[in-house]
């Protein structure tokens, strides 16, 4: 079982002076899955690389077991370290696409050629796709082999517009994905605010929130069974 994992190489949160980035659970939870489950994980970010950590996830109230873990795992660090390139990566060479979340990908990912005709490939092929928090923005210019959004008509789920308002970043972001998935004509769902909620629509997977990270990735490697 091959796993791609894809992350985001942006670090600017809008004009705030701040850091963005990848959220580390939503990293940490689904590489673990994976990685017990006995996949060969393949990290990539459209610089290569280090990516840039979210500094919000690193810190003491944002820590669960996976993220202790990967805090004594070096070769997990290792390869989070030496990320490839995107645009190098052969989406017939793996069997699921898996991406975490952080504000960051709403910049980058979400506006990447690659990023889009990598999970354009993967849809079309029947692979199943696991997006987690704000990944799933990053299927807003996908679309399917119809010319249509591949999320019009589809059961969907994303960071939800009081989550982003409670973050106080409403005004930040590039987009909003709850809005943006309804103006897209997605089923957009949702759960509580910061509680595990995933939706899975066919091959699609979506996660809420960090929460929802390790439940998002398991629900992917059922399809994988």
């Amino acid at each position: 079982m091959n796993v791609l994992i894809v992350l985001t190489s942006h670090d600017r949160l809008g004009n705030t002076g701040k850091k963005t980035g990848f959220w580390l659970e939503e990293f940490t939870a689904p590489y673990y899955v994976f990685k017990d489950a006995g996949a060969n994980i393949t990290l990539v970010s459209p610089l290569g690389g280090q990516p840039p950590l979210e500094p919000k996830s690193n810190e003491a109230d944002a820590q669960t077991a996976s993220t202790e873990r990967f805090r004594n795992d070096p070769q997990a660090q290792t390869a989070l370290a030496n990320t490839g390139k995107l645009a190098d990566v052969n989406a017939d060479d793996f069997d699921t696409v898996f991406y975490p979340g952080g504000h960051g990908p709403l910049w980058d990912l979400a506006e990447n050629a690659d990023s889009i005709a990598l999970i354009e490939t993967v849809a079309r092929a029947g692979k199943p796709l696991g997006l987690v928090c704000h990944a799933p923005g990053v299927l807003r210019h996908v679309r399917a082999a119809d010319g249509q959004p591949l999320i019009k008509g589809r059961k969907v789920t994303g960071f939800s517009n009081s989550e982003e308002a409670a973050a106080q970043l409403t005004d930040v972001v590039p987009f909003l994905i709850e809005d943006e998935f309804r103006q897209l004509g997605g089923l957009y769902e949702k759960g509580a605010d910061w509680q595990p909620y995933v939706v899975t629509d066919g091959h699609l997977i979506t996660g809420q929130n960090p929460a929802s990270s390790e439940a998002a990735a398991e629900a992917l490697l059922k399809q994988l069974a």
